[in-house]
């Protein structure tokens, strides 16, 4: 069983159609919605964290491509500015799944790309603008 959080970019001639939901009919897998940004004759994006066996998690991701869907994985899109961050601890308080934690050892904020759920919480509450939002 495989977990991965991915982004989706839409093409505008995609946005109205249920390529999504052939996901779970045809591919067995499951998802679980994070962000969305759909606009009619616009491009979409959709933040989504999919769970199922990886052989149908590649033939699924083959099926999207074949749509014209790109994907990319959402550690490509968070990201911290380690030249920015100044290691305040103001995005601890705001991180719903702990994704920023602090090293009790080195007192410097952590950032672990793989809990992150892309709320974006953590851009808002850090000062120096370390944290960062690629979509």
């Amino acid at each position: 069983m495989v977990r991965h959080k991915i982004v989706l970019h839409f093409p505008h001639e995609q946005v109205d159609k249920p390529i999504v939901s052939k996901l779970v009919r045809d591919y067995n897998l499951d998802f679980n919605i994070l962000k969305a940004s759909i606009t009619p004759r616009e491009e979409g994006l959709l933040v989504l964290e999919v769970t199922g066996e990886e052989a149908d998690y590649d033939r699924g991701l083959e099926y999207l491509r074949s749509c014209g869907v790109e994907i990319q994985p959402l550690s490509q899109d968070v990201r911290r500015n380690e030249e920015r961050c100044t290691h305040c601890g103001a995005c601890l308080a705001v991180c719903p799944t702990e994704a920023l934690r602090l090293d009790r050892e080195t007192w410097e904020v952590r950032f672990a790309e793989d809990d992150c759920v892309a709320c974006e919480l953590c851009v808002r509450a850090c000062p120096p603008r370390a944290m960062e939002i690629h979509y």
